[in-house]
């Protein structure tokens, strides 16, 4: 009864409030960012698989906007021997071959928590299991009813998985956090590479902490278009290697021609263009505006209609 009155507590009048500070201004994507996967974005439920059923447990919420947003939460830290997991959607990678996940969470801190500390955690453990096609077994019920126990068929989903890291707060919320409404949310970026298939799920692990996983984002790096010394260079996806440099060849605009060699620049994984090589000229009776190559009297005319 204790541990389900800690739970309901938090769940109702603690974390209701994060959700206007957790999500101001979350929607600026950078442009070399492609989201795969945007928990504030889905609309409807998750569908994410929890198990035990008492585990993880899906609440809807409103953002300050009243949006519907949809967050997951835990907090069974009365009792021991704890093993909660959530399993996400199936993400198709879209051919990155390296992919970040930002974890957006509270957790509560374990000394504010009178009778918990000897059962409480402040960490909790994310995993990853690649496969070219979703796995019905995995989006199903853990058990099928064909005589395999659940503690088996557990054991056998949770051994695909391979172990991303454990994910520590860096700051905690306390008795006195919830009184004055101020959560402190903490924000965490792992990253996966090389990726071989096609997809791939995301697990949570929960093994008696109590957290509020706000959002999800699982995205990929590029390169973006981009003009530069009379080249286009088009959207690039890096490398699977942190430190490999994709080398892109240019295409000339329109009434231009390579200075020696064709234009080169090389895509990193942080998604940024680096170490151009050689360019592009205009063609004789050209010039150069504004990153085109125009006709001179074009200039000409467009530079007396300007006046």
């Amino acid at each position: 009864m204790q541990s389900r009155w800690w739970s309901c507590g938090i769940r109702l009048v603690a974390w209701t409030w994060v959700w206007s500070l957790a999500l101001h201004g979350a929607w600026c994507i950078p442009a070399n960012e492609v989201n795969l996967l945007d928990s504030r974005s889905v609309v409807g439920d998750l569908g994410w698989v929890a198990y035990p059923n008492n585990g993880w447990e899906e609440i809807g919420e409103v953002d300050e906007d009243y949006a519907p947003i949809h967050t997951y939460q835990v907090c069974r830290v009365m009792e021991q021997n704890q093993n909660n997991w959530l399993h996400t959607n199936w993400i198709l990678t879209e051919g990155a071959q390296r992919v970040f996940i930002e974890l957006k969470f509270t957790l509560r801190d374990c000394n504010s928590l009178p009778g918990g500390v000897g059962t409480c955690k402040e960490t909790f453990n994310m995993y990853y299991y690649e496969t070219d096609e979703g796995d019905e077994e995995i989006d199903g019920e853990m058990n099928d009813g064909t005589g395999m126990t659940e503690e088996v068929d557990r054991a056998m989903k949770e051994s695909r998985y391979f172990k991303v890291d454990t994910i520590a707060a860096d700051e905690s919320f306390t008795e006195l956090d919830l009184g004055d409404r101020v959560m402190k949310l903490n924000t965490e970026v792992r990253d996966l590479g090389p990726l071989t298939q096609k997809g791939f799920y995301l697990a949570f692990q929960d093994l008696g902490a109590c957290i509020a996983l706000v959002s999800v984002r699982v995205f990929y790096k590029r390169c973006p278009f981009l003009v530069k010394s009379l080249a286009e260079f088009p959207d690039t996806i890096p490398g699977s290697e942190a430190s490999q440099l994709v080398e892109v060849v240019g295409r000339c605009v329109n009434n231009s021609l390579p200075l020696y060699e064709p234009p080169r620049m090389h895509c990193s994984t942080e998604g940024e263009w680096l170490v151009p090589i050689g360019k592009c000229v205009c063609q004789p009776g050209f010039e150069e505006v504004n990153g085109s190559c125009q006709g001179k009297r074009e200039t000409l005319e467009r530079g007396v209609l300007l006046k």
